[in-house]
């Protein structure tokens, strides 16, 4: 049976995870007033002559009014002070297996608390989460969360690690920031999901209290990131080699949306630029995307493109490759890239069996990469 599940329809379908502490949903009757909790200065902009600021979290480097908001929709001049209007302000709080990321190569099967905000600095035609992603923090109801209360309820539901997706993490850049620094503190494992669109000087800065990060490397085609997430794919690439050379560990998503990113030679370039500017051994997801937003009137992927994709990130050397949101498929688990024995079985989302030792192989001694303690 042909089944496609994703990270908005999880929640239906597990009895095991997907425990959704606070949901978004938009808010009620007019636009809500945009004050909240706490407005703090935000980080990384300069100030211009006549109360103009000058934002430089991300590629975009938005010249800012007084009283105007940059392209995230979240990043508001008050008087000639750049403030986030979503710090401590979370549109919700879930609980998921860390798979669901994806995220397959740290200490696969553990909880973790997500955390994510309205709103994100992509325009992205096809997101599943565009209700939250696409919509200005007025427009859908959150709730006051410090830093500390967020870790705090992290280690009371007993998550292992605490990640920050579903929108873009970004645009939450200081709530982030805070988050890790205190979950590092505690002993837990941090991550986000980016689309890669953050500037250098802050991911540097971000990485110091990261263990991973998950990127969304959306196609090897400037025309598609122009065209469909107006948005540019030059700034995504320079935030995967800076990630790489942080040490930190890193996953690559490709959605794959047919007619539009599923050409394979596309994806043979892409697998070659992985392979010389980050290496073989960086895992790599490839999706399968499902009608949402201004995109429904495409089909779901075949599987077979899917499995064409795998093939030839094999062929070009890529060792760990994945396909996701097909539940069941052979390629959900990961196999040892020197005996090809499998070392972790996964049903989608769901760890069923782990055999790695010490991060080895218990078949070959092979390294495994990634964090598995």
């Amino acid at each position: 049976m042909d089944i496609t599940l994703n990270r908005r329809n999880f929640l239906k379908n597990s009895l095991l995870y997907g425990v959704s502490l606070v949901a978004a949903s938009p808010a009620s009757g007019h636009l809500a007033s945009a004050k909240h909790f706490m407005e703090p200065k935000a980080m990384f902009y300069k100030k211009g002559d006549q109360n103009l600021v000058y934002c430089e979290l991300c590629f975009r480097r938005c010249t800012i009014p007084e009283g105007r908001r940059g392209f995230c929709r979240v990043r508001e001049n008050q008087k000639g002070e750049l403030r986030s209007l979503v710090y401590a302000q979370p549109a919700g709080l879930q609980i998921d297996p860390i798979e669901l990321e994806p995220m397959y190569h740290m200490v696969p099967g553990h909880k973790n608390l997500c955390v994510y905000t309205a709103s994100c600095n992509f325009r992205c035609k096809h997101c599943q989460n565009w209700t939250i992603s696409q919509s200005a923090p007025e427009q859908i109801r959150s709730f006051k969360s410090t830093p500390e209360e967020i870790v705090k309820e992290t280690l009371k539901q007993g998550c292992r690690s605490i990640s920050h997706s579903i929108n873009e993490p970004t645009v939450f850049f200081e709530l982030m920031y805070d988050v890790v620094r205190i979950a590092k503190m505690k002993g837990l494992l941090t991550l986000c999901h980016t689309n890669g669109g953050m500037a250098k000087e802050p991911m540097m800065e971000l990485l110091k209290f990261l263990d991973g990060v998950t990127v969304d490397l959306k196609s090897f085609n400037p025309k598609f990131y122009r065209d469909i997430s107006e948005a540019k794919i030059e700034p995504v690439l320079e935030t995967l080699k800076t990630i790489r050379q942080s040490g930190k560990h890193l996953e690559i998503v490709n959605l794959i949306i047919p007619t539009l990113n599923d050409d394979m030679s596309d994806i043979r370039k892409m697998c070659r630029w992985i392979i010389e500017n980050l290496g073989q051994e960086t895992p790599i997801h490839f999706t399968r995307f499902s009608p949402q937003y201004k995109m429904t009137h495409l089909p779901h992927t075949p599987i077979r493109t899917l499995e064409q994709a795998y093939e030839t990130a094999k062929a070009e050397g890529l060792k760990y490759i994945y396909v996701g949101n097909v539940i069941g498929h052979p390629a959900n688990s990961t196999y040892c890239s020197k005996c090809n024995k499998k070392l972790i079985e996964r049903s989608h989302f769901i760890m069923l069996k782990n055999a790695i030792k010490d991060g080895r192989c218990p078949f070959c001694n092979e390294k495994i990469p990634g964090i598995w303690s």
